[in-house]
């Protein structure tokens, strides 16, 4: 197993990791990633992945620069987007690498802090942060209303 940065060979398998954790995507994430890979992306800066021996990737963890982090003074702060492990590979610690490998690459880039969130009914997620050092800032519930025009 090895953690490295996406390639854009990549493309087709991390889409389906990350339909496998947010399955409500129209077209796969490929215009995100598109979007990613030629540099215009706002949601991702940097993603790494989990290869296994047979280099399929199993995992990954996504991280964006955002602004206004609730809990923290930065202007600016490496946030996780997205973090998953195939369900068969979890409970190694490939998780817990692939949170490290994002950790080192924050510190890297300069910064003293890593931010994330997790739905609030995910419990296996939140004992998950709280491992990994992450304090809870905040819990809320958004709400959004559709306006005719």
């Amino acid at each position: 197993m090895k953690i490295r940065a996406v390639q854009k060979t990549d493309k087709t398998q991390w889409a389906a990791l990350r339909a496998a954790l947010w399955p409500d995507s129209q077209d796969g994430y490929m215009a995100e990633l598109d979007g990613f890979f030629s540099g215009q992306s706002s949601a991702v800066t940097q993603a790494f992945v989990l290869e296994n021996d047979l280099q399929a990737l199993i995992g990954f963890i996504e991280i964006n620069i955002r602004q206004n982090v609730t809990g923290s003074q930065a202007e600016t702060v490496p946030y996780i987007e997205g973090w998953f492990v195939v369900p068969a590979f979890r409970n190694l610690g490939l998780g817990e690498k692939l949170m490290y490998t994002a950790q080192n690459w924050a510190i890297e880039q300069g910064y003293s802090e890593l931010a994330s969130d997790v739905e609030i009914d995910n419990l296996g997620s939140i004992k998950a942060h709280r491992h990994f050092g992450f304090k809870e800032t905040e819990r809320v519930v958004c709400f959004i209303k559709q306006l005719q025009e």
